[in-house]
């Protein structure tokens, strides 16, 4: 299939082109047809799979159709809104929709906080077809007047399980209350919790639905590996397959800020050029140093999961989990950044004795066991054995040794604390009591 069989408008077809893509990914090929014919639409999809597009094009080509034959007198008036929970992620639709809409004449603005919102609201002030945006500086500009949602038609929420663990989920309430009930609405969440079903019936009217399961989506073009190491041997490690992996651009995750810091000090003492970008980095320093490594100016990136959404380095080599994540879905999320389009990526991941619990689940979302590498000098064989194991079921409570009945009686226990309490309370209450009964004297 190519993106000409989804009935695709020629200007946007030309801009796609432009840009090297001929065959659309799965998630592409489902959601265009759907939305395309207006329908809402609930989307499961992993980062890496194209999931941008598979939005962008058809609003583009909706939004185009519907033209008005004259050119409206006045500035232009927003149609869709599209929500996402990062800067970085924000930049990266905006510049997905600058190229996609390059024969159709659409403008597009991008918000977010963290920066002046001067140039942002001089934009607004210019008109704008479609707003890009963070939801604490939309309803920050709301609240000044700068935006209306009234005139929305197209309404998107992106990584929206994302927006759940920032805490953004109250946000998104108050601005589908300001959006119009009339309007084509499309949901993707790289996980369904119960949370975000809840939420995504409140967004949707009867969607389609369409699930790119993450088996599909991590295997087919990213070679995985696992390497054993124990804790204290993770950045000599980290050191032994960048030196190996000479000349390659490398995006290395920690699970903390500080993690990341740390791990950038002791890469710059074995004279290895690496930066970090996290959450108590500026925006305009973390768009610089991105554009440097997109440059090549440095070969390792290291970042935490929050600020490496809506990463997008094309021809990006390898990934390394330096820690691995806790939760599994984070995982496809992390490894989606390499192997993009038709490249071909790599992506190792550290696992020290206390994260193997988190190993399993990963394996067990992937539905794959994933190769272990043991040819370095730091492989742990002691885990490696451990992991082949099954994970010993947990004791009957029959079986645990009996306590002394003192204490495992609850109601001993309950009168034992009973009796404990009055004791510990009795002096100091009836201290306070001669306090009360002197100052009511002293009245």
């Amino acid at each position: 299939m190519t993106f000409s069989n989804l009935e695709i408008i020629p200007p946007i077809l030309k801009a796609i082109e432009e840009q090297g893509y001929t065959a659309p990914t799965p998630i592409q090929a489902q959601a265009i047809p759907i939305l395309l014919q207006g329908n809402d639409l609930l989307g499961s999809a992993q980062t890496g799979t194209g999931k941008t597009a598979a939005f962008t094009i058809p609003l583009l080509q909706r939004l185009f159709l519907s033209k008005p034959v004259k050119k409206p007198k006045g500035r232009r008036v927003l149609k869709a809104l599209i929500i996402s929970p990062t800067r970085e992620l924000a930049n990266q639709i905006n510049d997905n929709i600058v190229n996609y809409s390059k024969y159709v004449g659409f403008r597009s603005v991008v918000i977010y906080g963290g920066i002046s919102q001067h140039k942002q609201t001089s934009a607004l002030r210019n008109g704008a077809d479609i707003l890009v945006a963070t939801p604490g500086r939309l309803l920050d500009l709301i609240g000044q007047g700068y935006i209306r949602l009234n005139t929305i038609e197209y309404f998107v929420l992106d990584e929206a399980d994302q927006m759940l663990d920032m805490g953004f989920i109250h946000d998104i309430k108050k601005i589908i209350g300001k959006l119009p009930e009339k309007r084509q609405s499309l949901f993707f969440s790289a996980t369904m919790p119960q949370a975000i079903l809840e939420l995504s019936s409140q967004i949707l009217g009867t969607p389609k639905r369409v699930t790119i399961a993450p088996d599909q989506t991590t295997a087919e073009k990213v070679s995985q590996a696992i390497y054993y190491v124990s804790k204290p041997d993770k950045v000599d490690l980290l050191r032994y397959v960048i030196n190996k992996k000479n000349n390659t651009s490398i995006l290395v995750f920690s699970r903390t800020k500080h993690g990341a810091d740390k791990i950038v000090t002791a890469l710059h003492k074995s004279n290895i050029k690496s930066e970090a970008i996290h959450g108590n980095k500026t925006q305009n320093a973390r768009q610089k140093t991105l554009q440097r490594f997109k440059q090549n100016k440095f070969s390792v990136l290291v970042a935490t999961d929050i600020a490496a959404r809506g990463i997008d380095v094309s021809k990006l080599s390898l990934v390394i989990n330096y820690d691995l994540p806790n939760v599994p879905e984070t995982y496809v999320h992390r490894i989606g950044r390499t192997g993009r389009a038709e490249e071909v990526g790599e992506a190792i991941t550290f696992c020290s004795s206390g994260e193997k619990g988190f190993l399993r689940d990963i394996q067990k979302l992937i539905n794959q066991k994933i190769p272990v590498n043991s040819d370095h000098p730091f492989h742990n064989q002691k885990d490696a054995d451990e992991m082949e194991q099954k994970p010993r079921k947990k004791p009957r409570k029959n079986s645990q040794k009996k306590q002394n009945p003192s204490t495992s009686n609850p109601k001993n226990s309950k009168r034992q604390g009973s009796v404990n309490k009055t004791e510990s309370k009795s002096p100091f209450s009836k201290k306070s009591n001669v306090k009360r009964g002197f100052k009511r004297k002293k009245r």
